[in-house]
């Protein structure tokens, strides 16, 4: 039976395997490589109290700020928060958005000690506005807390944390609902296969269904699950929590693969799948899945995250307020092109950056109403970012590309052809079949160099310094644009080449533009080259995005648009 010490507040009856405490009993460990190997391993899930010191020690060493409540607030101040009420009939604080308080094998002391908990958090965090995750990390760690103070000490640490870079738990609207948008971004990158299912399995806005991201792990996860995920977490950090949710979904897809998909409510079917996990998936499995992720670096992620919320804010998305439908950006009785439909305007809508997935598509140029004029393409394209570029050919073919930087950046390379643009760009096809090529380095992160980053003390994240650009006169082998200067206060784009220590500069070429010609992908060959009369065209595989052929390889231009994307709030 586990140590009694910790777990005053257990429904021991309900623990299971948890009840048992196994060697080993004590742990010398400081080395953080060394943690985090252990932490990976499940070297103290097995011992509840062991588990308990561990979790003692990795708290206390968070940086937090001067004036952070301890136990001995607590134990001043929970007599007046709670004074007479019965633990259990406390409310719980607006911020936790009717998040409930998980079973987690507590008694019911054990839930009316977190109510209480909650509460006196609240009274001494003023400055939270929204954390529907408090209530679950409060019921896990008083797990393993020897009374209620010790477990409000620990979450008030994490709280307080003050670490620069550093994400442990959202505090604010803005926060969680840019982490809601970076998880879209992240599953529509990978978990493509899910991310279709659900974006055609319902009308309803898939960011619905990514909303909940956070709650799946810290909520609805069975207690074994949430355990061993609080393990890796107190050691990692934030990302951890988007490699279990993707893992999530990816077991979601292969559990749901091959059934009716007929419900009407898959956001409700993906927290019942995810309470129920314990049935068919254990926590070591969907850790073993989570770290065979190969994300991005936290480097990336956190600029992400930045870009994400620069979009909410400028927007005026700063508190909860009620989300607007992805599907009525593109408004079937409103939109009209001469190249694609409603529906799939839609579909590439859906593969967008969730920060402008809201947006309204603004048609700027089309070759029907302004000609085929290349001058006139940039005078209409100049200005916007990032924008769609959409191609009809004369054999019926549909092509086109998303692109993320503002063509005005070509005029950086001078008289030169050089490329520019982030890796948030890519490819696709319409017709004759669907399909979409993402930056290649998102597939094959191998690409890159492995050079230990500064932000970062994970083996897998990289990233690295701008790279020496050479003049080539070769439109496939161009060099990528030097960063200018004076831009320095401006936000670092989200997936800017000079982030990555790329082996070759042939898998950083998105896009380029001169007086005679645009090009998108090089490498080898290019995804698109369109020429000065925007009447001829080829398309080949190149090494930027690893595509096949858009269409046919040499195709005539039979229509051509450039799409912006409107600030819906601002319409």
């Amino acid at each position: 039976m586990a140590d009694r010490e910790y777990g005053s507040f257990v429904d021991w009856d309900k623990m299971g395997d948890l009840a048992q405490s196994s060697s080993p009993s004590k742990l010398d460990c400081k080395d953080l490589r060394e943690l985090k190997q252990l932490a990976r391993q499940g070297y103290w899930a097995r011992n509840h109290g062991l588990r308990a010191q561990v979790y003692q020690q990795l708290i206390k060493a968070i940086p937090c700020r001067t004036v952070t409540p301890d136990a001995e607030v607590y134990r001043d101040i929970v007599g007046k928060v709670v004074g007479k009420r019965a633990p259990a009939s406390l409310p719980m604080p607006e911020f936790v958005d009717d998040s409930p308080v998980p079973a987690y094998c507590l008694n019911a002391e054990g839930v009316g000690a977190t109510r209480k908990i909650v509460a006196c958090v609240a009274s001494q965090f003023p400055d939270i506005s929204y954390c529907p995750a408090l209530p679950s990390m409060v019921a896990l760690l008083l797990h393993f807390s020897q009374d209620e103070a010790e477990c409000f000490e620990k979450v008030s640490r994490i709280l307080a944390c003050n670490e620069p870079g550093r994400r442990l738990l959202d505090q604010t609207f803005l926060a969680y609902e840019s982490s809601c948008m970076t998880f879209g971004d992240l599953a529509n990158k990978y978990c493509t296969s899910v991310h279709k299912l659900l974006v055609a399995a319902t009308g309803q806005d898939v960011l619905e269904v990514y909303s909940d991201w956070m709650r799946w792990v810290f909520g609805d996860l069975p207690l074994p699950h949430a355990a061993r995920v609080l393990d890796v977490f107190l050691v990692e950090g934030y990302k951890i929590l988007f490699r279990v949710a993707l893992a999530l979904l990816k077991f979601f897809h292969k559990l749901r693969s091959g059934q009716p998909q007929e419900s009407s409510n898959v956001r409700g079917d993906m927290r019942t799948f995810v309470q129920g996990l314990g049935s068919c998936v254990t926590p070591e499995k969907l850790l073993e899945k989570a770290f065979s992720l190969r994300l991005f670096s936290r480097k990336e992620i956190r600029l992400l995250q930045l870009a994400n919320e620069k979009s909410l804010q400028q927007k005026g998305i700063t508190v909860k307020q009620k989300r607007q439908n992805v599907h009525l950006a593109v408004n079937a009785t409103d939109f009209q092109s001469a190249i694609v439909s409603a529906k799939e305007m839609r579909d590439i809508w859906s593969w967008v950056p969730e920060r402008f997935a809201l947006c309204l598509p603004q048609l700027l140029f089309t070759t029907a109403d302004h000609g085929c004029s290349l001058n006139r393409f940039y005078s209409h394209s100049e200005g916007y970012e990032p924008t769609l570029l959409l191609i009809r050919t004369t054999e019926g073919e549909v092509c086109g590309a998303f692109l993320s930087t503002d063509w005005e950046e070509r005029k950086r390379g001078g008289n030169k052809l050089s490329f520019f643009g982030t890796g948030e760009c890519f490819v696709f096809r319409l017709k004759p079949e669907m399909e979409r090529y993402e930056w290649v380095v998102i597939r094959h992160p191998e690409l890159c160099s492995a050079v230990p980053p500064q932000d970062s003390d994970t083996p897998e994240d990289t990233a690295a310094p701008p790279q020496p650009s050479e003049r080539l006169e070769d439109p496939n082998t161009l060099p990528a644009a030097e960063p200018g200067s004076d831009p320095a206060a401006r936000l670092s784009p989200f997936l800017a080449t000079r982030h990555f220590n790329l082996n070759t500069t042939n898998c950083s070429m998105f896009m380029a533009g001169s007086h005679d010609s645009i090009i998108v992908g090089g490498g080898g060959g290019n995804a698109l080259y369109i020429d000065a009369e925007l009447n001829h065209g080829r398309t080949a595989r190149c090494s930027t995005f690893d595509n096949q052929p858009l269409c046919a390889e040499a195709f005539q231009i039979a229509l051509l648009e450039v799409w912006a994307f409107q600030d819906a709030m601002a319409s």
